[in-house]
């Protein structure tokens, strides 16, 4: 190879490397499902992409599947179902989620049954969101650490939202 094509083949590759790297760092970045809190909607070994520029666009919504890091320990990458807003009221009620004294419309919060379980969801207790934090909990909710254990998810530790299960190719659809 000549000195002129060694060099063209280089640059090529680190325009490549750079461009992954900005791509994955602030549009886009692929995630492996690796447990089954948040079946049915994703299963084990689900892959994802997570849409990583909306949130600084548009606030999350209540419904959104998102990806944050885990507050317990900021390198862990943790995905829930966002259901509780800033300076909201939250109270898990037989079941249900019900937002300053009202149920959520089932769409919102993916339509499950969630369980009375954990120091932040105990039964008869509202639990006031405090500002730019967010409560989320698992589909799974028999099979789901979150929220109801942990507490609340700073809007800094958002990564992005969920939007497309791309693999394997029997499961892939837009993520809602």
């Amino acid at each position: 190879m000549s000195k002129s094509k060694t060099r063209e083949t280089i640059e090529s590759l680190v325009i490549a490397i750079v461009l992954a790297a900005i791509i994955r760092t602030f549009i886009v970045q692929a995630f492996k499902i690796p447990t089954g809190s948040m079946r049915p909607t994703l299963i084990e070994g689900d892959r994802i992409l997570v849409n990583k520029f909306i949130y600084r666009f548009q606030d999350p919504r209540r419904g959104d599947v998102i990806v944050f890091r885990y507050p317990e320990n900021p390198r862990l990458a943790y995905i829930k179902r966002l259901v509780g807003l800033p300076e909201e009221e939250l109270e898990l009620d037989d079941g249900n989620v019900i937002i300053d004294g009202e149920a959520a419309e089932e769409e919102q919060v993916g339509g499950r049954f969630y369980y009375n379980r954990g120091p932040f969801g105990t039964a008869d207790e509202p639990i006031p969101i405090p500002a730019d934090n967010y409560f989320v909990l698992g589909d799974n909710s028999a099979n789901s650490r979150d929220s109801r254990y942990w507490g609340f998810v700073p809007r800094e530790n958002l990564l992005g939202r969920a939007f497309v299960i791309y693999w394997p190719p029997n499961r892939w659809r837009l993520i809602k």
